[in-house]
């Protein structure tokens, strides 16, 4: 079943002559339950792509659909109310909370959405991310590898429908990126959840099910529709 779908994204920064195509006409689909890898130099667009996957940014043309709904015929309060419930993010920097322990950056969505936490399922997610004993820690206490994995259990915790992961490995020794892309594949298969994650290293996107490979806006190999 096809969860992610985009139909000719575009977008255009600037004016002629100094125009510039970040995105030239992007469509590409991605399977519930599938782990994707989108590869690309730096300038390629893969960043400018997964900002309008997420929502982040809206598009010069074109759509991006998730779950069959159409990202950008809502309007901007409608957007964030579905960016919030339908897609978990996993940024390079973390954007863990420093005052709040894991425990409390883990379930922080679900509670900023008014929603009653499934404590049965958040601890599962803990189990598996190896994060049981670092519960009542800050972030300042935990290594990048650890800072990470509770980022990863923060957007899985409210059970999106898709995540979107922003270089994860980027700021970690080449270890633990390992482990950290381990633990997306568990993560992915364990709780059949769709992750698209960007990266500039071959070796990284390897790990994933399948790779699409951008250049100059435009997808220039892998999975196509």
């Amino acid at each position: 079943m096809t969860l992610l779908r985009t139909v000719d994204l575009t977008k255009i920064y600037g004016r002629e002559p100094n125009l510039v195509k970040a995105l030239d006409g992007v469509t590409m689909e991605v399977r519930e339950g599938q782990f994707v890898a989108i590869v690309g130099s730096s300038g390629s667009g893969k960043s400018t792509l997964l900002h309008m996957l997420g929502g982040l940014d809206r598009p010069t043309g074109g759509q991006v659909f998730i779950g069959g709904k159409s990202l950008f015929e809502m309007n901007d309060d409608e957007l964030t109310v579905f960016r919030r419930r339908k897609i978990g993010f996993v940024f390079q920097q973390y954007n863990l909370v420093p005052i709040l322990n894991v425990y409390e950056n883990i379930v922080l969505p679900i509670e900023l959405d008014g929603n009653a936490i499934d404590r049965e399922f958040v601890e599962h997610v803990v189990r598996t991310l190896g994060l049981a004993q670092k519960l009542n820690s800050l972030p300042g206490e935990l290594s990048g590898g650890q800072q990470q994995r509770v980022a990863i259990a923060r957007a899985l915790a409210a059970k999106p429908a898709i995540i979107l992961a922003d270089e994860p490995t980027g700021n970690l020794d080449s270890r633990t990126s390992q482990e950290v892309i381990g633990l997306l594949k568990v993560t992915s298969r364990q709780f059949n959840q769709t992750i698209v994650m960007i990266t500039h290293s071959e070796e990284i996107a390897q790990l994933a099910d399948a790779v699409v490979r951008i250049g100059d806006g435009k997808i220039v190999g892998g999975m196509r529709p």
